[in-house]
């Protein structure tokens, strides 16, 4: 009976240990999902304001350099497409894939 209960208090000693490790994990998930809304409320006012200045006929400060960004995103994806097809491109057939075709019963 002793050698029971024992294994029962040893059971919820481990269960309430599962249990503090996921709340520290969601705790930390939380936090840094916050953290992440804060970036992009940031981001976003950044915008708007940005908005505001081109309606007044300014040019925002810091659009010209994220502009350049893009387009420098654009074109590595576009040379990264290129040498995906590249490298996709069908290859004539081998001396061996031909003799492997023959020797192979379909």
């Amino acid at each position: 009976m002793k050698a029971k209960l024992e294994r029962s208090r040893q059971s919820a000693r481990e269960c309430r240990a599962r249990k503090k490790l996921r709340y520290q994990y969601l705790e930390e998930l939380v936090t840094h999902r916050e953290r992440s809304v804060l970036v992009l409320r940031r981001e976003l006012d950044q915008y708007r304001q940005w908005c505001i200045d081109m309606d007044e006929g300014k040019m925002p400060e810091g659009i010209e350099r994220l502009v350049e960004e893009v387009r420098r995103e654009r074109d590595l994806q576009i040379q990264m497409n290129q040498l995906n097809a590249a490298s996709h491109t069908p290859r004539p057939p081998t001396r061996s894939d031909e003799t492997d075709m023959i020797e192979s019963p379909s």
